[in-house]
C-alpha cells in the first residue's frame, strides 16, 4: 500500500520495520515533468512517422516487377568500341552525346 502526497512531494509505504518515506524536491519533480512531456512528444512523432511510412510503402512500386524491354527515349546512334579493330562490337549512345 502506497500513499503519494503531491503537495509535500512524499511517497509513504509500509514495510516490516515501519513506514518508508521517499522525498523529493520541486526541481526534481519539474525535471521529471519535462522528461515525461518530451517522451510523450517523441511517441506522437514516432506514431506519425510510422503512419507516413505505411502510406509511402503502399505507394511504392512492386520490386518484383521486371520490365520486359528497354526502349530509349531519345534518338540513338551506334559507335564502334574499337574503330581500328576487326570485330563489329558497337555501343548505342544518345545522339546528343559526343563520340569521345
Amino acid at each position: 500500500m502506497v500513499v503519494p502526497n503531491y503537495t509535500y512531494l512524499k511517497l509513504k509505504m509500509s514495510s516490516p520495520n515501519g513506514v518508508i518515506t521517499v522525498e523529493s524536491t520541486y526541481e526534481h519533480a519539474y525535471d521529471c515533468d519535462i522528461e515525461c512531456i518530451e517522451y510523450a512528444e517523441a511517441l506522437v512523432e514516432a506514431k506519425t512517422l510510422i503512419v507516413n511510412l505505411d502510406q509511402l510503402g503502399s505507394k511504392a512500386p512492386d520490386s518484383k516487377h521486371r520490365a520486359r524491354t528497354f526502349k530509349p527515349t531519345d534518338a540513338i546512334k551506334l559507335v564502334l568500341v574499337n574503330p581500328n579493330g576487326s570485330n563489329d562490337r558497337a555501343l548505342r549512345i544518345s545522339t546528343t552525346l559526343d563520340i569521345k
